[in-house]
């Protein structure tokens, strides 16, 4: 599919196509589970994050190639996107006190995440 990404708001990006399998997954409001796996060695999710639940606020682009693939000589090029999530501290915390709005922002590759 010939199509122009989305940044991280809603306008289009002049001058960049996506390839096949490059289109963004997420959107930003979209609610998102981190995966909870325990990969061995290289890999870049907080653990105290895993099993947690989210909402997409952007799509970073342009989308990158696997870090965690690419430590070990696996990717071969591939792309696809970060996604900058906002997980509430009750999320992380459940005892947090502090005000409603807190939250954590963290950008994590798509292959960390689910749709809820």
């Amino acid at each position: 599919m010939n199509r122009q990404a989305e940044p991280a708001g809603t306008a289009l990006l002049p001058g960049i196509v996506m390839a096949l399998g490059e289109e963004p997954v997420f959107r930003p409001g979209d609610l998102v589970r981190i995966l909870a796996r325990s990969p061995i060695g290289h890999y870049r999710v907080p653990a105290y994050l895993r099993g947690k639940t989210g909402t997409v606020e952007a799509v970073i682009e342009p989308a990158a190639i696997d870090n965690e693939q690419e430590a070990y000589g696996r990717n071969a090029g591939a792309k696809r996107h970060y996604y900058r999530v906002a997980v509430a501290m009750t999320e992380v915390w459940p005892d947090y006190a502090g005000p409603e709005k807190d939250g954590l922002r963290i950008e994590i590759y798509e292959t960390w995440l689910e749709r809820t």
